[in-house]
């Protein structure tokens, strides 16, 4: 699938010369012109006079990884709009940690390159002004749709909100059956079962965040009668991580304490 001629260019940083290769080659199959550099310090200084669609960075480089190189990108006014993309190995609170940051969107690097290379493509095309489904989706599918895991659910509503997408987004993970829907990138009104509105955005979401599997689907263009939702995306987000955090930590005190108890009836 070739990527729009507005795409063209993106910015691979990361050291380990092997995974960037194969990087490198899926971001090529995906239509995308890869620049490679092996030191983030170094690739600032190509920026002014070779902007690149989008940078793909390591976070554990040695001297500057994606989270040091965020802030400097967004304090520069010839580089702030460059959409920044981490890479690492982190687990359920990356994501947020990314965002904390400054970053655009982070991606597991123990994902297939294929994978991530899809992911990058996806992102990019979903910022583009005058974006339609069709532009990404065959023209048999009307909605943007996709596997879930547990780090995928808020990349795909930081998307959406970046893209200040309107429609509704359709999740189906574990016992959850929830809609979110969203107007121009903000979200607008969220039902989940018994719950409604923001705690039904935070249900949804600790709820992804335990479950094995599960998918989703944004129907563009679909809206709410009413306004539920009145806080941002991102402290809603922050609420559901701490709220499955302390859920976490319960789970396994009490299951210490079963343990426990067990052994001494033996």
């Amino acid at each position: 699938m070739n990527a729009p001629a507005n795409l063209p260019k993106i910015l691979v940083i990361d050291s380990n010369v092997y995974f960037a290769k194969r990087l490198g080659d899926a971001l090529t199959q995906q239509g995308f012109e890869v620049v490679p550099s092996t030191q983030a310090t170094y690739a600032l200084t190509m920026l002014e006079w070779n902007a690149p669609a989008a940078i793909v960075c390591a976070t554990n480089l040695r001297e500057m990884g994606a989270y040091e190189m965020a802030p400097i990108l967004r304090a520069d006014p010839k580089t702030s709009s460059i959409p920044l993309i981490a890479v690492g190995n982190g687990g359920a609170q990356a994501l947020l940690e990314a965002y904390r940051a400054g970053c655009d969107d982070y991606v597991d690097r123990r994902l297939p390159p294929a994978d991530i290379a899809a992911h990058v493509r996806s992102f990019l095309v979903s910022r583009q002004d005058g974006f339609q489904p069709t532009q990404m989706l065959s023209t048999a599918e009307t909605a943007l749709s996709g596997n879930l895991s547990h780090l995928d659910l808020p990349g795909v509503m930081q998307m959406l909100g970046q893209a200040h997408q309107t429609g509704a987004l359709h999740i189906n993970a574990g016992d959850i059956d929830g809609i979110i829907f969203f107007e121009g990138g903000e979200i607008f009104h969220a039902e989940c079962g018994l719950y409604f509105g923001d705690e039904a955005v935070t249900q949804i979401v600790k709820t992804c965040q335990s479950a094995t599997a599960g998918v989703y689907k944004f129907v563009y263009g679909a809206t709410a009668a009413q306004r539920t939702v009145l806080r941002s995306a991102t402290d809603l987000l922050i609420d559901a991580m701490r709220e499955f955090d302390e859920d976490q930590r319960e789970a396994e005190e009490s299951r210490v304490e079963t343990d426990h108890a067990e052994k001494e009836s033996l």
